[in-house]
């Protein structure tokens, strides 16, 4: 029987494992070390079993400890999510919300549910973070806000993520004037070989662990931005090519500021979509303020009223399930 087990006593065997000592456990903690070892202690003779191996210097889990750190990270998560959802049956509105947008998301169509929101929820003040590539998750994750918008599939256990939608992905493009312009009308399409010495203008992925990480670049000439609308400004004033999102760029391709670059990659392919997934915290509350949001959101992607700005191609946005593919660099 496991009566006695205790989630602080789990807590503490994940912080140890986690942060690589007893001593480095108790200070993240702000407990003293010898309370740690007494929990960890009390666990083992719970369980029957010993967790770590404490003939080293550092403390190494055993085989059964390894086991079973999984099923202790799970029973942490279901615990946070409970409390959180616990406390909100009881919490008030909201007085603000801080939310880490996707640049590459259609914002004519946030700025829509946003003004929606603001009609609803005079009194709530909301603060956008943007938050590019996987910086939104990270932002989530850190607790720096509460509700992150993203087009990246990025998972983690402690995040609650849920699909809004998904719409018109990433479009190759560069200017009317430039080279890649003329060399567009092969049929097979253009090769890694025909972009290597044409410059490829990209969005650096801002999170700290994912500096190496690189979305559809082709070219070996790169020129690394750290925003959305500078790519977009450098691409029309025809200092290199990239892909920059169809809701963003659909204007410029109709009134003949861009143009498409044929990669033959894309050749024979339907239009790629890129997914919209609203993500939280499992252990942080979801309000009323937040409650409406989401729902806000749903609403109106799902059936996205006429003329929307978002919408401003024969391509509509889509409730559909994502499409592989397309590039969000």
């Amino acid at each position: 029987m496991l009566d006695a087990l205790t989630l602080d006593q789990l807590r503490v065997f994940v912080a140890i494992v986690d942060h690589g000592s007893f001593r480095a456990a108790a200070r993240v903690l702000n407990r003293a070390q010898s309370g740690l070892s007494s929990a960890i202690l009390n666990l083992e003779a719970e369980l029957r079993l010993p967790l770590f191996d404490r003939s080293q210097h550092r403390p190494v889990l055993t085989e059964e400890g390894a086991t079973l750190l999984a099923e202790a990270r799970t029973l942490l998560i279901k615990a946070d999510a409970l409390r959180a959802r616990a406390n909100g049956f009881n919490q008030g509105m909201e007085s603000s919300l801080r939310v880490a947008l996707d640049p590459l998301l259609p914002l004519p169509d946030i700025a829509e549910v946003l003004r929606a929101f603001a009609t609803a929820h005079p009194a709530v003040r909301i603060e956008l973070v943007t938050a590019p590539m996987t910086m939104a998750m990270s932002l989530v994750l850190d607790g720096d806000c509460d509700l992150g918008l993203t087009a990246a599939q990025e998972t983690d256990p402690h995040i609650a993520s849920e699909a809004v939608a998904a719409f018109p992905g990433m479009v190759p493009v560069c200017g009317p004037d430039h080279p890649l312009a003329v060399l567009t009308h092969g049929a097979a399409g253009l090769t890694t070989v025909d972009l290597a010495d044409h410059l490829q203008i990209v969005v650096a992925d801002p999170t700290v662990d994912m500096k190496e990480r690189s979305y559809a670049v082709l070219s070996q000439q790169r020129l690394r931005v750290s925003d959305l609308a500078t790519k977009h400004a450098l691409i029309v004033a025809g200092a290199g090519w990239g892909h920059l999102p169809l809701w963003l760029v659909a204007a410029d391709l109709d009134n003949g500021r861009l143009v498409e670059v044929q990669l033959a990659a894309r050749k024979g392919l339907e239009q790629p979509l890129l997914p919209f997934y609203a993500i939280r915290r499992i252990d942080r509350v979801r309000g009323p303020a937040m409650e409406s949001l989401s729902h806000l959101l749903a609403a109106h992607f799902r059936n996205p009223p006429p003329k929307t700005i978002g919408q401003a191609s024969e391509t509509t946005l889509s409730a559909a399930p994502p499409v592989a593919g397309g590039g969000a660099e």
